[in-house]
């Protein structure tokens, strides 16, 4: 990272009200930033003074704005403090900031990745929209700007880099399972924790230990401390926990609030119950429940004591369900989201796909007959223009060959893709120009157009094939979320075939 992209600039709030996962799933993109080079500057109206102290800890400049979120004046003064601070980019993640805040910022010149959960803005100004939700759509954004992008699915989950270190973890799971966690959120503003913890008191199994986690916002710590000093069982309250991966490897059950939390949870394969306590944690608890990963309780004022302690019994003493769940839940985040949200805003340029058309047919025959392009095809002869011009007019008229050329903002051809379907499944091939190699083009330019096809067809998996010795390849298709699945062989030559499964990339 140069000196003149050194800076991030992000606004975000937090409070015992709107609680802290915004806060937190930046602090995640912070640390990546950090890692590569970077500063970090977070913007705020209000954020709970225990958070400021670790923001502080983490090495992180603050600035309090005096200004009513979201508003003009708002956007206005984040433009100011963005030129202040040399700022490469700025980062806005709130429900309370909307289309009008997005462009002030784009108009002021201020590249903006603007973090999002349910589309909850009338248009999308922003150059990079981020929804690390397993349910994010591109049908959520129907309105934006011609040069957004759009970062979805749990690919794009945002960890701290505390997390990390546990990604080739294996968890195991007991006969009857005794110690459990919870965790509501950072604020908790119903106290739905002294309920848990009530369920907990009622449990007939012996030796139970349970940590419950409160956060920097939480407004109730005196009525839970004296509600665990009259527990019967092994009860540990622990305040602004900074090292959460710790206790959720210590547990073997959670009872979690359903935001940002429940991806956390996921990674570290952790069986949860999940509590709604908001309306944007509906979708996150139903799909977690959906595909096994957990189990959904329901919105808050309807958890009761008798519904928390029934199913808690059942599951602590389920060992096949937890294991089910803890499969199911590990294969949801790979813990590479981070990465690819930093490379996204980190590539020179940001990419558009188009639809290849006739006068495209010189430009791919010089990429198709680059010797380096050559030399890694199954078929390394030059290709003759005549053929080349009849193989393109097949193409294009095949309404199963979804072919796109990738340029950027100043509409220079950065690369090309097609993808063959044949059924539910599709074949891709993918070229970058020789100027634009080396430079993250290769797997941002997979993502969209494998992201692209599975939103629009029924195609359900998606294979390439590679030489064994085209080791940047490889590497490409690894990072654009392809799995390695050995050497076949394809007209006559062993490859390697490296397979997308729908599902795998959000």
């Amino acid at each position: 990272m140069t000196e003149a992209e050194n800076s991030l600039l992000i606004r975000v709030d937090a409070s015992a009200q709107m609680g802290t996962g915004h806060l937190m799933r930046c602090l995640a993109l912070a640390q990546a930033w950090q890692e590569h080079g970077g500063t970090v500057h977070f913007a705020f109206v209000s954020v709970p003074p225990p958070l400021c102290d670790r923001l502080v800890a983490e090495g992180m400049e603050l600035h309090l704005l005096a200004a009513t979120p979201g508003s003009q004046e708002d956007a206005e003064a984040l433009v100011a403090m963005a030129r202040q601070v040399g700022a490469a980019w700025l980062v806005v993640d709130g429900y309370q900031f909307d289309a009008a805040y997005q462009k002030i910022i784009m108009d002021a010149g201020c590249p903006l990745l603007f973090v999002d959960d349910y589309g909850h803005a009338s248009f999308y100004w922003a150059e990079l929209v981020l929804n690390q939700n397993s349910y994010a759509e591109p049908a959520f954004y129907p309105h934006h700007a011609p040069t957004t992008q759009l970062l979805l699915g749990t690919r794009y989950t945002l960890l701290r880099r505390e997390f990390f270190p546990w990604r080739e973890w294996q968890r195991e799971s007991p006969a009857i399972a005794r110690k459990v966690l919870v965790t509501l959120g950072g604020s908790d503003p119903d106290n739905v924790t002294l309920t848990v913890i009530q369920a907990l008191q009622q449990l007939s199994i012996e030796g139970i230990e349970v940590i419950v986690v409160v956060g920097g916002g939480n407004p109730h710590l005196e009525t839970l401390q004296r509600a665990l000093d009259a527990a019967p069982c092994s009860i540990r309250l622990e305040h602004n926990v900074t090292q959460m991966p710790d206790l959720m490897a210590w547990a073997d059950v959670a009872v979690s609030a359903g935001g940002s939390t429940c991806w956390e949870l996921a990674f570290m394969g952790l069986p949860t119950l999940v509590v709604v306590l908001s309306d944007n944690q509906l979708p996150i608890a139903a799909h977690l429940h959906d595909v096994g990963a957990a189990i959904n309780l329901g919105r808050y004022h309807k958890v009761t004591v008798p519904l928390v302690r029934e199913h808690l019994e059942t599951l602590l003493h389920s060992q096949s369900q937890r294991s089910e769940m803890s499969r199911v839940a590990r294969h949801l985040i790979d813990g590479q989201g981070t990465r690819r949200v930093i490379e996204a805003m980190q590539t020179e340029e940001v990419l558009h796909l188009r639809e290849v058309g006739e006068q495209d047919g010189h430009l791919l025959w010089h990429w198709a007959n680059e010797p380096a392009v050559r030399a890694i095809s199954l078929t390394t002869q030059p290709i003759p223009w005549e053929r080349h011009i009849e193989w393109l007019a097949t193409k294009l008229q095949d309404p199963a060959c979804h072919f796109y050329l990738a340029t950027d903002h100043t509409e220079t051809p950065v690369g090309q893709i097609r993808l063959d379907q044949r059924g539910p499944s599709a074949t891709v091939s993918v070229s970058v120009d020789a100027r634009f190699r080396g430079k993250g083009y290769g797997s941002r330019l997979i993502e969209l157009a494998t992201q692209r096809l599975f939103t629009e067809t029924d195609v359900s998996t998606i294979q390439a094939y590679i030489k064994e010795e085209n080791k940047a390849s490889q590497r490409t298709f690894e990072r654009a979320g392809f799995e390695n699945r050995g050497i076949i062989e394809v007209q006559g030559q062993p490859v390697l075939l490296f397979v997308l499964e729908k599902g795998a990339e959000s």
